[in-house]
């Protein structure tokens, strides 16, 4: 169908150039009527007629003219510069979008969606990663108002963690500063980024109570954290331990991933080290040779604080013997080619070994006299780089911890806060900095190894859908290897875990009976209270009773925080828990890829921790924004699109002023799941596809000045064949848009409503109707029944766009008043008719036919003959044309002829000149149960009719006479 409606579009240019230059105010029917200028009377009285006289030129122009019924709206053709974000921000306000969250949460609704808001970091402006998150979540939270449910959508923010705390102290630091003036600075400048943040997602159009946001710094809310918090910990989930943390010693604190800085200079040295085997392995032990296991390291001061060197069980290995020293090594078989091109000498094989037969076997430390470490399989070791034999110290690594915590290894920390070597690491490297003057010591030790560029400096199953399906493996591979989780962080700004210490033993003293005491402290104060209240109040009589401990004058407050990401991943106890009736869960959490191994997993590891389960139901994951050379964008290149840019305008002509619903139809084209790009092409297409819906909807509303639907639309079941079909293929497009939306893919839904506009209606129904209704009579059955079909196509469409462009929508409705511009697309079964679709697609058929053979003419101007033999293709066409010759039928009206005659043979009089064509169409009813191949056969020929000079059509007697319809609707109209 839609094949036969592109090839159409030849047909029509010639309507779609009258329509253009009636609209510019009718300078074509003009000329049209000056044209008449024979002296031959028409019968009855014509407009060309004046005092029974034949007409002057021009004698008839007014009265034509007025009589033609032009589209009429004062909806703009175009909105651009400070007009145009003048029209929005009244829009806003005239439409009540601040108050359109709280109206939808009051009404009744059967059904809820909950689309829980990951909270964005409040340590900065506004940019364009805020926009594609906050309109993404938008769009599908207004499709789901607009279908009728009741949306839960409450914004918040992530405000604790290093970055804020560094922003807001500046070049101050935190000498001088006790941690509560630190804690007042980053509350501070978290609450002015917030302002400016909420400030812009209001701007872009995005519904929300912003009365009512959460904040990760409320006090409110760090009760319900630290509810989370004892929950985890009465479990015995939470426990002080040693583990490997990512550590900054300049800000002295551990540092979450998404917090490291890496700085791709940094070149780390690379070092081979032995282990001399004192204990081989039992079953090679009859060997009975002196050989040391080779590794390799581009952390060599990790190397003090090794307990262990792991092998791959299921890898081959060799000792082999340098040919510059007869030293022997073992390493992995696969890895010796390397190694000797990298000491620069032969490597001569000894002897070839099983993984698996290395177990058992023990080393001497190279560094620690009388120490020794085994031997161990673990499966983290690869043949990529290095020896094949991993150097294995469980304090500076997680697949190092893990291999300890499998094998009890003890884990021996010899670095301070500071980043130097403490006294464990013995006295040649005390004191001194590990990524300095300490790494040289240990090095000093071995041989010198090539330098390799390294840019790490710091060291440190699922019941629910995922969009894209591709992100799930991420997640479940990201859950696999994080056993543990550091939570605590070394900081002043946060959330205090709940701790004591004794002041003799260091004891903690942490419990349901604390904690719960401490929550409430912060519900009622803040955790400001931690540092306000004295130890008597934040450990009263009654709590130390239940506790059986000692006066809380023994005990001091833990100075630790709690990691953002725990903060950030209690988002569902404080604003989901106790908000539904039965599942507590949000149906869709959306946020960038980055949260695969952030909030996604927090929120996650804390809910299934606490209640066994989700905390939602679905995940949809979607790519960064970036420039549109796909690059991440930069200050220092140049390459950032600032959104108050896009929508306000820059500097000069380079920087127009796009507006908001630019920017959200810019979120919703992309395809989001991957990196979506923005920049000027970007923009500036997106304005065009909306200047040419801005069109088609200009059309609409122009066509439909002075029709009431409630008065004057027509039953389907009266309408012509077309106006039906079209209702039909409406109800088609509402389905797939529904669809698309449903499925998280704004892309389709832009997709479809541009191949809705482009084929179905501009190319194929518009094209068609114009005739009828320009030049009909104005209550006309004709005219009325594609206004209908025109009031519910602006309505679909309108209200398919509005989760999208709610200002434009809006703006319609502006210029439609009487609709109601709540609900979903409407659309009835009663659309699909049996028998419909085959008759104005076999029509389509014919019409494809008659188009080919006269190629990049006007169809206007030609008569078609149309020759069926009788069956139910015939019965078909007879539906759209009753008489055999008609110049108004509907099927006359949908091939665009002067004429057409339906007979069931060829007539015998025809024209030898008339152009052949023949074709065949295959009807399907009823599910295929009825199928016929029916041949049809086509003759056209030129027409001897003349144009008529209202309604252009060559269907008058002569040049100087309207067209028997257009003299009907002149004459009545006077």
């Amino acid at each position: 169908m839609l094949r036969l409606l592109c090839r159409s579009s030849a047909g029509s240019q010639t309507l779609v150039r009258w329509a253009r230059r009636s609209q510019r105010g009718g300078g074509l029917l003009l000329h049209g009527a000056r044209s008449c200028t024979s002296s031959r009377r028409c019968h009855g009285t014509g407009s060309g007629e004046v005092n029974g006289q034949p007409a002057e030129n021009g004698s008839g122009n007014a009265l034509y003219r007025d009589s033609v019924l032009l589209p009429k709206t004062e909806f703009p053709m175009k909105l651009t510069g400070q007009k145009l974000l003048d029209r929005e921000l009244q829009i806003q306000q005239e439409c009540g979008f601040a108050d359109l969250y709280s109206w939808q949460r009051e009404r009744k609704a059967k059904n809820k969606f909950c689309l829980h808001d990951g909270p964005p970091y409040a340590n900065g402006d506004p940019h364009v990663g805020h926009a594609l998150n906050k309109i993404l979540k938008d769009i599908r939270n207004r499709f789901e108002m607009l279908r009728g449910r009741q949306v839960h959508y409450i914004p918040g923010w992530d405000c604790h963690g290093l970055p804020i705390e560094l922003k807001a102290l500046g070049d101050l630091g935190t000498s001088g500063l006790s941690p509560l003036q630190i804690r007042q600075k980053a509350r501070e400048f978290a609450e002015g980024a917030i302002a400016r943040q909420k400030a812009a997602f209001q701007r872009w159009g995005v519904m929300a109570d912003w009365d009512q946001c959460y904040y990760t710094f409320d006090g409110t809310y760090e009760a319900a954290q630290l509810k989370v918090f004892q929950e985890m910990h009465s479990k015995g989930l939470i426990y002080q331990d040693y583990k490997p943390v990512f550590w900054s010693p300049s800000s002295g604190t551990a540092l979450a991933e998404a917090e490291l800085e890496y700085n791709p200079e940094h070149v780390s040295r690379a070092v081979y080290a032995t282990f001399p085997l004192v204990t081989l392995p039992p079953k090679i032990a009859s060997q009975k040779v002196n050989v040391s296991v080779l590794v390799w390291t581009t952390q060599p001061w990790t190397i003090p604080a090794n307990q262990a060197v792991c092998y791959m069980p299921n890898a081959q290995y060799s000792v082999v013997k340098r040919a510059d020293n007869s030293e022997k090594f073992l390493v992995a078989t696969e890895r010796t080619a390397s190694i000797a091109a990298l000491l620069g000498t032969d490597l001569q094989t000894v002897g070839v070994f099983a993984g698996s037969l290395l177990e058992g076997g023990i080393c001497k430390h190279p560094t620690i006299p009388d120490k020794q470490v085994p031997l161990l399989p673990a499966n983290h070791v690869t043949m990529v780089k290095g020896t094949g034999l991993v150097h294995t110290a469980p304090a500076h690594g997680m697949e190092d911890y893990s291999v300890a915590s499998q094998f009890k290894l003890p884990v021996e920390c010899m670095v301070d806060e500071d980043g130097t070597f403490n006294e464990l690491a013995g006295p040649e490297l005390q004191k001194l900095s590990v990524m300095t003057e300490g790494n040289d010591k240990v090095c000093f030790l071995f041989d010198d190894g090539s330098k390799v560029k390294d840019i790490q400096i710091i060291w440190t199953r699922l019941k629910v859908r995922v969009l894209p399906e591709s992100a799930r493996s991420s997640l479940l591979t990201m859950l696999d290897r994080r056993t543990y989780w550091c939570i605590s962080r070394q900081r002043s700004w946060g959330v205090l875990i709940p701790v004591f210490y004794h002041k003799e033993s260091g004891e903690a003293l942490i419990n349901k009976y604390t904690v719960s005491h401490i929550a409430q402290l912060f519900k009622e104060k803040g955790s400001d209270c931690w540092w306000e209240l004295p130890i008597e109040t934040l450990l009263p009589p009654e709590v130390l009773k239940k506790v059986k401990a000692g006066a809380a004058s023994d005990y001091v407050r833990g100075e630790d925080v709690l990691d953002i990401w725990f903060d950030s991943g209690a988002s569902w106890a404080a604003v989901l828990e106790g908000t539904f009736e039965s599942d507590s869960r949000a149906d869709v959490y959306v946020e960038g890829k980055d949260q695969i191994g952030g909030w996604f997993q927090s929120s996650l590891l804390t809910s299934v921790a606490v209640r066994n389960k989700a905390p939602y139901k679905s995940l949809v994951v979607h790519g960064f924004a970036v420039s549109e050379k796909g690059e991440k964008m930069s200050k220092s290149v140049g390459n950032v699109v600032d959104p108050d840019v896009v929508i306000n305008g820059g500097k000069g002509p380079t920087e127009p002023a796009y507006g908001a619903d630019v920017l959200r139809w810019w979120v919703a084209e992309s395809n989001v799941f991957s990196d979506v790009q923005i920049g000027p092409s970007a923009l500036s297409s997106a304005r065009d596809s909306i200047s040419k819906l801005r069109n088609t909807l200009k059309f609409l509303l122009g066509n439909l000045q002075g029709f009431d639907p409630r008065l004057q639309a027509v039953d389907p079941k009266q309408m012509h064949y077309i106006d039906q079909y079209m209702l039909h293929l409406l109800r088609e497009y509402s389905i797939k848009v529904t669809d698309a939306y449903s499925e998280f893919d704004a892309g389709r839904v832009i997709r479809v409503l541009q191949a809705f506009i482009t084929r179905e209606l501009s190319s194929f129904y518009f094209s068609i109707i114009k005739d009828r209704l320009y030049c009909d009579a104005e209550d006309s059955l004709g005219r009325r029944s594609c206004q209908t079909v025109l009031e519910e196509i602006l309505d679909g469409v309108t209200r398919s766009i509005a989760p999208i462009l709610p200002h434009m929508a809006e703006e319609v409705y502006l210029h439609a008043p009487g609709h109601d511009s709540t609900g979903w697309i409407k659309s009835s079964s009663v659309w699909r008719r049996p028998g419909l679709e085959e008759a104005v697609e076999g029509a389509c058929a014919i019409r494809d036919s008659f188009l080919s053979s006269i190629p990049g003419k006007n169809a206007a101007r030609y008569d078609l003959t149309v020759a069926i033999e009788p069956g139910l293709l015939f019965e078909l066409m007879e539906s759209l044309q009753e008489e055999p010759t008609s110049t108004t039928s509907q099927l006359a009206e949908l091939m665009m002829a002067a004429r057409v005659n339906l007979a069931t043979k060829m007539p015998r009089d025809l024209d030898p000149e008339a152009l052949l064509n023949h074709g065949t169409f295959l009807i399907n009813l009823e599910g295929g149960v009825i199928r016929e191949e029916s041949a049809y056969s086509i003759a056209v020929t030129p027409t001897s009719a003349a144009r008529c000079p209202r309604c252009r059509r060559y269907t008058a007697n002569s040049a100087d006479c309207l067209c028997p319809r257009c003299q009907s609707i002149v004459s009545q109209a006077h």
